[in-house]
């Protein structure tokens, strides 16, 4: 979601560059080097939208000549990787290759595809801009690709050049900043006039910027996984929110509406093209619901609508990047709920006053300029005839040594603690924020067995994250869904040996589920929770090694 920042700093043109470089690249090998990061990384960010929520990749195969032999991009989930791209359209000119990457090779799933392609290729040499932001995943596959007897250089510790790292950064801020604040990388796009309006005071507002500033909002939409906009927007603009003319990738729409104090037909009920959610408070108008859903309208509530839930909630879900293309109230709750990184302002040369026109960001309670936010690294960019200003209103985390624990995967240390062994896995659908210790996705076999064991007893109902069976019809309810989700994740871990095994892996750890919201399975916003999930894990991880059901490993828990 880099995209001006990122266009302007890989332009090449030393005027346009945001960031300094505090020191010089030494050698014209250096300087080759990180031509050639660049242009890897300017790949890479080809990919923004359709990989989420995996990071974006580039890679550049430069042949012994000196010739680039071969590049390419991940072009969306499921495809092969950069590098398997990169090493294929070399073909024999990889021999004795160098490989430039963006950042260092690395996905959820294990896939080690990538440092394969590189090892089969024939390459000698790899460079990468940025280890990966995941502390799971960083050095793998360096320590991977040396010890098969490739030489790699890292910027930032084996080369100098602080720019290209930024640069690097840039092209995945979306994942890192996701992974450090535990919500969706958000943007706040607005247009407005010179004198400060998004609209004139009777509401008008088509249109305030250029058809070229238009198009670059398609973009923008088309590098995000949800759009969302208030319950005014869809009264007043009647919005599509579609990313038309933007590229393949069609984002979600979401609508923040209170009161559901909305109009029975609006173009974004219509899911012909693309899907809408509405976010509402609990109990909002249940007759406009049912509505709702009957067009396939998702509607979710909340105890307490505001942004901050709603984020953590996307996040839940697995949403990677989102774009607020909201009224000047929910842009001020969401600024100030904490959630806002970046902010898109495109500034038109039109000046149409009015004392009560809006203007993009409402009240905020700042009553001295002292107290004004600051955007970082501000990029200016003109588009057509308006100004693009674009900046963040939060600095990119340090990666280094990061990514909160809850973001980690160790290998057990027996020279560590017990206390300090506490592996935290959260949601099968985030990849990212998960640990892989939570495999029992809908697969039909766990379905079928769990669907035996209640029917006729107990109304069924599931959940992405976990299952939660039914609602309590006798006492003894609790003691039966425990034993039921025993029996399916002993049928789960039984059947895959690459799950056993890696719950065998984690022997002498403390698991926990980390879910914040699930006080039963998961271990609750405070560590309030039960943990259920993360004690029968621990018990059958003991079944699995022989030993006797172990009281030590849960009595110690405390969550």
């Amino acid at each position: 979601m880099a995209l001006s920042c990122l266009t302007l700093s890989l332009s090449g043109n030393p005027s346009s560059l945001i960031f300094k470089c505090k020191a010089s690249l030494p050698t014209a090998l250096h300087a080759l080097d990180a031509a050639h990061i660049r242009r890897a990384a300017l790949l890479a960010d080809k990919s923004a939208g359709f990989t989420s929520p995996h990071p974006n990749f580039g890679c550049v195969i430069v042949a012994p000549s000196g010739h680039v032999a071969g590049e390419a991009y991940l072009y969306a989930q499921g495809t092969a990787a950069a590098e398997v791209q990169a090493v294929a359209a070399a073909a024999e000119s990889c021999r004795g290759a160098t490989a430039y990457l963006n950042m260092e090779p690395g996905d959820c799933h294990g896939d080690h595809s990538a440092v394969s392609a590189l090892l089969q290729g024939g390459v000698k040499r790899v460079v990468i801009g940025m280890r990966h932001p995941l502390q799971h995943l960083r050095g793998n596959a360096v320590r991977a690709l040396r010890n098969q007897g490739l030489h790699v250089d890292l910027f930032g510790e084996d080369l100098t050049g602080n720019l290209i790292e930024k640069e690097c950064l840039l092209v995945n801020a979306p994942l890192i900043c996701r992974a450090a604040s535990r919500v969706p990388f958000s943007v706040l796009k607005y247009a407005m006039t010179l004198d400060g309006k998004i609209a004139a005071s009777s509401g008008h507002a088509s249109w305030i910027s250029s058809k070229q500033s238009r198009h670059l909002v398609f973009e923008l939409r088309g590098r995000s996984d949800a759009i969302i906009v208030g319950g005014n927007t869809v009264r007043m603009d009647n919005p599509r929110l579609t990313a038309r003319h933007g590229g393949g990738h069609m984002p979600m729409r979401v609508v923040m509406s209170q009161t559901l104090d909305l109009p029975e037909e609006a173009n974004l009920w219509d899911m012909s093209e693309v899907s809408t959610i509405v976010v509402t408070q609990r109990g909002a108008r249940r007759s406009f619901q049912k509505q709702l859903a009957s067009k396939g309208v998702e509607v979710v509530e909340f105890d307490i609508l505001n942004p901050r839930e709603v984020m953590e909630y996307f996040h839940d879900r697995g949403y990677l990047s989102i774009l607020w293309e909201c009224g000047g109230a929910l842009a001020a709750s969401a600024i100030s709920s904490g959630v806002i990184h970046k902010v898109y302002a495109f500034v038109a040369p039109k000046i149409i006053g009015g004392k009560n026109a809006p203007s993009p960001v409402g009240e905020l309670g700042m009553v001295e300029m002292s107290q004004a936010l600051n955007l970082i690294d501000v990029c200016y960019k003109q588009v057509g005839p308006d100004m693009l200003i674009s900046g963040f209103l939060q600095p990119l985390p340090d990666i280094i040594p990061v990514i909160p624990s809850r973001d980690e995967t160790f290998v057990v240390d027996p020279t560590v603690s017990p206390e300090s062994r506490i592996i935290f896995f959260y949601k099968a659908w985030d990849p990212y924020g998960a640990l892989y210790l939570i495999f029992f996705l809908l697969h039909f076999f766990c379905f079928h067995l769990l669907f035996c064991c209640i029917a006729n007893r107990y109304n069924f109902m599931c959940r992405t994250e976990t299952f939660l069976l039914g609602t309590q019809i006798n006492s003894d309810w609790d003691n039966i869904k425990i034993d039921v989700m025993y029996k399916a994740l002993k049928c789960k871990f039984s059947m895959y040996p690459h799950l056993n095994s890696m719950l065998l892996s984690t022997a002498g750890s403390v698991l926990v589920e980390a879910s914040p919201h699930d006080l039963f399975w998961g271990g609750g916003r405070e560590g309030e929770g039960l943990n259920y999930l993360g004690r029968l894990l621990m018990k059958l991880r003991s079944e699995f090694l022989g030993e006797s059901s172990s009281s030590s490993e849960t009595s110690s828990l405390t969550v």
